[in-house]
Protein backbone atom coordinates (compact mmCIF):
# COMPACT_ATOMS: atom_id res chain seq x y z
CA UNK A 1 0.00 0.00 0.00
CA UNK A 2 3.08 2.32 1.08
CA UNK A 3 4.89 1.62 -2.45
CA UNK A 4 1.25 2.24 -4.11
CA UNK A 5 0.45 5.50 -2.88
CA UNK A 6 4.23 6.47 -3.42
CA UNK A 7 4.37 6.18 -6.70
CA UNK A 8 1.44 8.14 -7.46
CA UNK A 9 2.41 10.97 -4.91
CA UNK A 10 5.86 11.04 -7.10
CA UNK A 11 4.15 10.80 -10.89
CA UNK A 12 1.67 13.32 -9.31
CA UNK A 13 4.76 15.79 -8.19
CA UNK A 14 6.49 14.78 -11.72
CA UNK A 15 3.22 16.02 -13.81
CA UNK A 16 2.82 19.26 -11.35
CA UNK A 17 6.66 19.99 -12.37
CA UNK A 18 6.31 19.50 -16.34
CA UNK A 19 3.01 21.37 -16.10
CA UNK A 20 5.19 24.24 -14.43
CA UNK A 21 8.03 24.18 -16.74
CA UNK A 22 5.36 24.54 -19.48
CA UNK A 23 4.25 27.40 -18.43
CA UNK A 24 6.73 29.32 -18.20
CA UNK A 25 8.42 28.07 -21.07
CA UNK A 26 7.22 30.59 -23.43
CA UNK A 27 8.30 33.82 -21.05
CA UNK A 28 11.18 34.38 -22.83
CA UNK A 29 10.94 33.50 -26.52
CA UNK A 30 13.33 35.87 -28.86
CA UNK A 31 11.19 37.54 -31.22
CA UNK A 32 11.87 36.47 -34.64
CA UNK A 33 12.50 38.49 -37.55
CA UNK A 34 10.68 39.43 -40.15
CA UNK A 35 11.51 40.40 -44.16
CA UNK A 36 9.40 42.56 -45.72
CA UNK A 37 10.86 42.73 -48.85
CA UNK A 38 7.75 44.06 -51.15
CA UNK A 39 6.32 46.49 -48.77
CA UNK A 40 6.47 50.23 -49.33
CA UNK A 41 9.32 51.69 -46.50
CA UNK A 42 7.31 53.82 -44.16
CA UNK A 43 9.35 56.92 -45.09
CA UNK A 44 8.18 56.36 -48.61
CA UNK A 45 4.53 54.98 -47.63
CA UNK A 46 2.61 59.04 -48.01
CA UNK A 47 1.49 58.65 -44.77
CA UNK A 48 1.79 61.75 -41.38
CA UNK A 49 5.11 60.55 -39.36
CA UNK A 50 5.35 61.38 -35.80
CA UNK A 51 8.38 63.28 -34.57
CA UNK A 52 10.09 60.14 -33.96
CA UNK A 53 9.08 58.74 -37.62
CA UNK A 54 6.37 56.45 -37.08
CA UNK A 55 3.41 56.28 -38.86
CA UNK A 56 -0.11 57.33 -37.41
CA UNK A 57 -2.31 55.00 -39.73
CA UNK A 58 -1.61 51.90 -41.03
CA UNK A 59 0.08 52.98 -44.56
CA UNK A 60 -0.73 49.56 -45.80
CA UNK A 61 -4.35 49.29 -45.23
CA UNK A 62 -5.47 50.35 -48.72
CA UNK A 63 -1.89 50.12 -50.31
CA UNK A 64 -1.16 48.35 -53.61
CA UNK A 65 0.59 45.98 -51.64
CA UNK A 66 -2.14 45.36 -49.58
CA UNK A 67 -2.32 41.38 -50.22
CA UNK A 68 1.45 41.41 -49.68
CA UNK A 69 1.10 42.68 -46.38
CA UNK A 70 -1.41 40.65 -45.11
CA UNK A 71 0.78 37.87 -46.42
CA UNK A 72 3.91 39.02 -44.42
CA UNK A 73 1.83 39.95 -41.50
CA UNK A 74 0.29 36.79 -40.98
CA UNK A 75 3.51 34.77 -40.89
CA UNK A 76 5.01 37.56 -38.36
CA UNK A 77 1.73 37.10 -36.37
CA UNK A 78 1.82 33.12 -35.83
CA UNK A 79 5.93 33.58 -34.85
CA UNK A 80 5.75 36.63 -32.33
CA UNK A 81 2.79 37.09 -31.33
CA UNK A 82 0.18 34.02 -31.62
CA UNK A 83 2.17 32.50 -28.62
CA UNK A 84 0.56 34.93 -26.16
CA UNK A 85 -2.48 36.10 -28.30
CA UNK A 86 -3.50 32.81 -30.25
CA UNK A 87 -3.45 30.87 -33.40
CA UNK A 88 -5.29 33.26 -36.13
CA UNK A 89 -5.72 36.27 -32.99
CA UNK A 90 -8.17 33.87 -30.79
CA UNK A 91 -6.98 34.73 -27.47
CA UNK A 92 -7.22 32.17 -24.71
CA UNK A 93 -8.40 34.32 -22.55
CA UNK A 94 -4.86 36.13 -20.99
CA UNK A 95 -3.89 38.31 -24.03
CA UNK A 96 -6.19 40.78 -25.80
CA UNK A 97 -7.99 39.08 -28.57
CA UNK A 98 -6.32 41.02 -31.45
CA UNK A 99 -9.30 40.16 -33.82
CA UNK A 100 -11.76 42.71 -31.60
CA UNK A 101 -9.73 46.04 -32.63
CA UNK A 102 -11.03 48.94 -33.27
CA UNK A 103 -11.17 49.45 -37.37
CA UNK A 104 -9.29 52.54 -38.52
CA UNK A 105 -7.54 55.02 -37.17
CA UNK A 106 -8.95 54.05 -33.71
CA UNK A 107 -7.60 50.55 -33.42
CA UNK A 108 -4.56 52.01 -35.20
CA UNK A 109 -3.68 54.29 -32.49
CA UNK A 110 -4.12 51.47 -29.62
CA UNK A 111 -1.60 49.19 -31.89
CA UNK A 112 1.13 51.88 -32.39
CA UNK A 113 0.99 52.47 -28.40
CA UNK A 114 1.29 48.60 -27.61
CA UNK A 115 3.48 47.53 -30.18
CA UNK A 116 5.48 51.00 -29.17
CA UNK A 117 5.10 50.55 -25.66
CA UNK A 118 4.52 47.09 -24.43
CA UNK A 119 2.22 46.66 -21.28
CA UNK A 120 3.38 46.51 -18.14
CA UNK A 121 1.61 46.64 -15.06
CA UNK A 122 3.34 46.73 -11.51
CA UNK A 123 6.77 45.95 -12.61
CA UNK A 124 5.53 42.85 -14.52
CA UNK A 125 5.98 43.39 -18.44
CA UNK A 126 2.57 41.11 -19.89
CA UNK A 127 4.23 42.40 -23.24
CA UNK A 128 7.89 43.39 -24.77
CA UNK A 129 7.95 46.55 -26.72
CA UNK A 130 7.84 44.90 -29.91
CA UNK A 131 8.80 47.88 -31.90
CA UNK A 132 12.24 47.38 -29.99
CA UNK A 133 12.36 43.71 -32.57
CA UNK A 134 10.42 44.75 -35.77
CA UNK A 135 10.41 47.24 -38.21
CA UNK A 136 8.07 49.41 -38.58
CA UNK A 137 6.99 47.94 -41.77
CA UNK A 138 6.62 44.37 -39.87
CA UNK A 139 4.49 45.38 -36.93
CA UNK A 140 2.08 47.52 -39.87
CA UNK A 141 2.20 44.83 -41.93
CA UNK A 142 0.73 42.16 -38.37
CA UNK A 143 -2.04 45.06 -38.14
CA UNK A 144 -2.63 44.86 -41.46
CA UNK A 145 -2.99 41.16 -41.26
CA UNK A 146 -5.28 41.74 -37.95
CA UNK A 147 -7.80 43.68 -40.41
CA UNK A 148 -8.33 40.21 -42.19
CA UNK A 149 -9.48 38.39 -39.45
CA UNK A 150 -11.46 40.88 -37.28
CA UNK A 151 -14.45 39.90 -35.74
CA UNK A 152 -17.52 41.78 -34.16
CA UNK A 153 -17.82 41.58 -30.28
Amino acid sequence: MTTKRNALLITGLLAGLIGAGSTWAHGNVVPQAVATQGLTPIKDAGVQLDADGWAAVNPYRAAPEHDKAVEIGASAYNQNCAACHGLEAKSGGIAPDLRMLDVGEAGDEWFVERVRHGAVRDGRVYMPKMADYLSQEALWAVRTYLDTVRVEE
